[in-house]
């Protein structure tokens, strides 16, 4: 099975980065591929519960727990910290991670994209 790490760096809302590197990881997982999806700068802000969007308007946080059902998510502990959040605001299933993990990450993945 191949791993592939992806790579956020861009806010849930007001670009569609985020949107399009969770539909990808998502289109990934239907393939047999196992997903590591690392939430960095503004990205963090995608790992928070609660978000609420209007009916028929995506929303990232459903994607995000779509994603751990089956994948790893990561946010970046000093980003998190740069923006004042804390563990407890996380989706279940993200969980605070560092910049060695996402080394260790990308070491091990067969791909690495970034969103």
């Amino acid at each position: 099975m191949q791993t592939i790490t992806i790579i956020l760096n861009d806010a849930p809302y007001g670009s569609e980065r985020s949107y399009n590197g969770l539909r990808t990881a998502i289109a990934l997982q239907k393939k047999d591929t196992q997903v590591n999806v690392f939430l960095i700068a503004d990205s963090v802000y995608c790992g928070l519960g609660d978000q609420s969007t209007p009916e028929g308007y995506y929303n990232i946080g459903r994607m995000i727990r779509g994603v751990t059902t089956r994948g790893k998510i990561g946010s970046c502990g000093a980003c998190m910290d740069a923006r004042g959040l804390s563990n407890l605001q996380l989706i279940k299933g993200v969980h605070r991670s560092s910049m060695a993990e996402l080394a260790d990450w990308v070491l091990s993945s067969d791909k690495v994209i970034t969103f």
